[in-house]
Order: C-alpha cells, then structure tokens, then sequence
C-alpha cells in the first residue's frame, strides 16, 4: 500500500471518503477499458461493490493492475477480490459499505446475500492528487 503525507490522506478522506464516482480501467490482452464506479476511499485503498463474474473482475484476475481517476485525482493501483459482500469475514466493512452506498445499494440491482456480489479493494500504488494549487505525489 502506498504511503502518503498526511495533508494529502486527509484531501483524499475529504474528497473520496463517501460514495463517489471514479473511472476504473483496466486491460485485458492490450485492450484497455475504463467504466465508471461508484467507490469510497479508506487508507491508502478504494472499494467497489460488484459482481464477481464482471469484466472488470476477470480483467483484475488476470494481472491485477488498475488505473483510476476521479475528481482532480488519478492512481495505479493492485485490483483485490476481498471475497463475497456477504461473508462473515467482510461483516464489519459490508456494513460500513451499506452506509456509504445508502443512496442505491439496495435498490434491487444487486443481490448482496449472493456469493457473486463482492467487494473490489483497489490498493493503491502511486497516485498524483491537485488541490488548490497544490501538486502531492505519492
């Protein structure tokens, strides 16, 4: 995981540490794709609920390497299946995701009881982050 100075995590928690939408591209056999996602941002990682069998997945699967951009942001980062929403093991963040995602999570367009919905953690490796004139590399 990526180590940032602490004005730069705090623009980041600021910025990202609700539900926000980011572009995510990954490759798969030199091709690259990009979708958008909504995410939230926590230490140095974002997370996306999704389905397990989604392009996105099998093209993270594949060699785990991810670019994302958002709001006067953008990163690499290593693409991590965390398992099934619903596991005991993801209990305590499922729950923190449900908040964050309160607007749209249970509208009907994801069964999260089912093992094919799961939780996406994009760890991130190097990142530039602009605010208010100010350039942070990490």
């Amino acid at each position: 995981m990526v180590k940032m100075c602490e004005e730069a995590e705090r623009i980041m928690a600021e910025r990202f540490g609700r539900d926000t939408v980011i572009a995510l591209a990954t490759v798969e056999g030199g091709v690259p794709y990009v979708r958008y996602v909504d995410a939230y941002y926590e230490d140095g990682s974002f997370y996306v609920v999704t389905y397990a069998l989604s392009n996105k997945m099998r093209h993270l699967a594949g060699g785990s390497s991810a670019a994302i951009a958002g709001d006067w942001f953008t990163a690499h980062g290593k693409g991590v299946n965390m398992g099934a929403f619903g596991s005991e093991a993801n209990r305590a963040l499922a729950e923190k995701l449900e908040r964050v995602f309160s607007a749209w999570i249970h509208n009907g367009d994801s069964d999260l009881t089912s093992p094919d919905t799961v939780i996406l953690k994009i760890e991130l490796t190097d990142g530039v982050l602009l605010s208010h004139g100010t350039r942070y590399e990490f």
